[in-house]
């Protein structure tokens, strides 16, 4: 069978399919990476707001045991507004890591849709050798037909010859 003329663009379409689902893989692995570290802010977040209330009434406790004083309700506050301000950096952190893991799912989807298309490109080269090797059999079962013709054409010619010369 000779070379199929287009095996270099079938190669090239492999390597591009292959380097797409590496991608794919990549930033599949990037989105889960992303989505844990969220899973993890929103833990604790939960975990300081827990803590804060123990902290809060665990400060209140003592401060009542002692005795309570303006100073010890206002420290107290502080320590509250404190421990706020904390969970509020936390929930902002949450926040820019949901756009992280927005940008990330589109990135995703991103490579997922390249990696169709280098598929279907190489679909589409895989097809037309399909076809090209289906239409070269044809071509060399027809010669060999014509061969296989002009062959019996030839014997019968010869026959016809030597039952014609005179003995």
């Amino acid at each position: 069978m000779p070379a199929y003329r287009l095996q270099t663009l079938l190669e090239m379409r492999e390597q591009a399919e292959e380097a797409a689902k590496q991608a794919f893989s990549e930033a599949m692995r990037a989105l889960a990476a992303e989505q844990k570290t969220l899973k993890d802010l929103e833990a604790d977040l939960e975990r300081r707001k827990l803590e804060r209330k123990a902290k809060v009434k665990a400060y209140y406790d003592e401060v009542m045991t002692k005795g309570i004083a303006v100073t010890g309700m206002s420290q107290l506050n502080r320590f509250e507004d404190r421990l706020k301000d904390e969970e509020a950096q936390v929930a902002l952190e949450i926040e820019r890591q949901k756009e992280v893991v927005r940008q990330a799912e589109k990135l995703v989807e991103q490579r997922r849709f390249e990696m169709a298309e280098a598929a279907k490109e190489k679909k589409a080269i895989e097809k037309h050798k399909e076809t090209w090797a289906t239409q070269v059999k044809k071509e060399r079962q027809q010669k060999e037909e014509l061969n296989q013709e002009e062959i019996g054409n030839t014997l019968h010619l010869a026959r016809t010859r030597k039952a014609h010369e005179p003995r």
